[in-house]
């Protein structure tokens, strides 16, 4: 399974941006819509600063792409309860009376045979209208809810947003940017990967990639193998494979100035594992530093435990269980390639990117410091 990715760094389409004729109140409420293969979440949020608060939100695992790698199309079981979970976003969004969202769907929608009919059918039940984002889209995003996370230190930064059905990777340089400007440079990429005219010293995305190899997909590909062990091992090797195109794994770097920031439920998971919460706390998981030794020894734990142990340990959670090996998989295989010993870890991913990327273009966040 290639991996898919532009013809040569730096050749990214320019995204079409759709400039509001009136700037909106900044007190208007905004929503963003992430349904992808494995989950179906949301958030209402409102300006606040150079940031955003956030008044609502919705998140349901809902499983869209059960069964998708065998049939290559989504289910009437898992459409039912995808369309359930979105007939609740669109209460909410009707409570909160917003009107600026943007809904989107990811990797199950844009490899289904079926999506088309599957997104006509939500505007008929629910009256929300998905639009199916392409893979550069979903990783610009993804890389812009972490800009608050980026250190003034960093010279190069590798984002990995680790979704259900597909993996995002984008590798950035920064190293031309005041180190005081770095975060802001990210912010910056709204507007596209693409060079544009600023008036700023700019961010450079060196590569990105997308691999369409998720938690969900991942897991598929081995569940006929039954030792725990050997599916972990052959899973993190294949993903592995699917890296050998991806340019910062060409040369020998560094490891002063690199930084990772990983996104996803996977990443999240690890962490509250390693702190040992009993009961997860976003506040002290998000922008936690975890070193490879650390990360590998939560793995070890999660490998000792086995299958029925994962599946009784709280800090994993019911809907997390059966995937959690497949991510972690994905997460050490990164760590073996880039050349870093500490991980960021991000409980951000691409709904903050949608409301960044929507409150920017309508001029409703200040230019101001994280």
């Amino acid at each position: 399974m290639a991996p898919r990715r532009p013809k040569g760094a730096g050749a990214f389409p320019k995204p079409v941006e759709s400039p509001a004729p009136n700037r909106p109140d900044p007190a208007e409420l905004y929503a963003a819509l992430d349904l992808g293969t494995n989950s179906c979440r949301m958030l209402i949020a409102q300006p606040n600063g150079s940031q955003f608060h956030v008044v609502d939100s919705f998140s349901k695992s809902v499983q869209l792409g059960a069964g998708l790698e065998k049939t290559g199309q989504l289910s009437r079981a898992s459409m039912g309860r995808t369309i359930a979970a979105l007939r609740i976003c669109q209460q909410k969004i009707k409570r909160h009376k917003v009107k600026r969202m943007r809904l989107v769907a990811t990797e199950a929608c844009r490899r289904a045979r079926n999506s088309r009919e599957f997104i006509k059918r939500v505007r008929r039940e629910t009256g929300l209208q998905l639009e199916i984002i392409q893979p550069e889209e979903e990783a610009r995003l993804a890389v812009i809810s972490c800009a608050p996370l980026v250190s003034t230190k960093t010279e190069q930064l590798l984002v990995v947003d680790i979704g259900g059905g597909s993996t995002e990777l984008v590798w950035i340089d920064l190293s031309s940017v005041p180190r005081h400007d770095r975060p802001r440079a990210i912010m910056r990429l709204h507007a596209g990967f693409h060079t544009i005219d600023s008036p700023f010293p700019a961010a450079k995305v060196v590569d990105w990639i997308s691999v369409p190899l998720g938690v969900a997909t991942l897991r598929d590909q081995f569940a006929d193998v039954e030792d725990d062990a050997a599916r972990y091992a052959l899973m993190s090797w294949f993903f592995e494979e699917n890296l050998s195109e991806f340019a910062p794994y060409k040369d020998v770097q560094a490891r002063e100035g690199f930084q990772i920031v990983g996104t996803s439920g996977t990443v999240t998971t690890v962490a509250a594992s390693h702190l040992g919460l009993k009961r997860y706390d976003r506040t002290k998981v998000d922008g936690l530093r975890m070193t490879s030794d650390q990360i590998e020894a939560v793995i070890e734990r999660y490998l000792a435990m086995g299958p029925v142990g994962r599946r009784k340990d709280p800090r994993i959670g019911q809907d997390r269980h059966a995937l959690i090996m497949s991510g972690s998989a994905i997460l050490q295989a990164l760590l073996r390639c880039w050349p870093t010993d500490r991980l960021s870890v991000a409980d951000r991913g691409l709904r903050e990117g949608l409301l960044y990327a929507q409150m920017s273009a309508d001029g409703v966040l200040e230019d101001g410091p994280f």
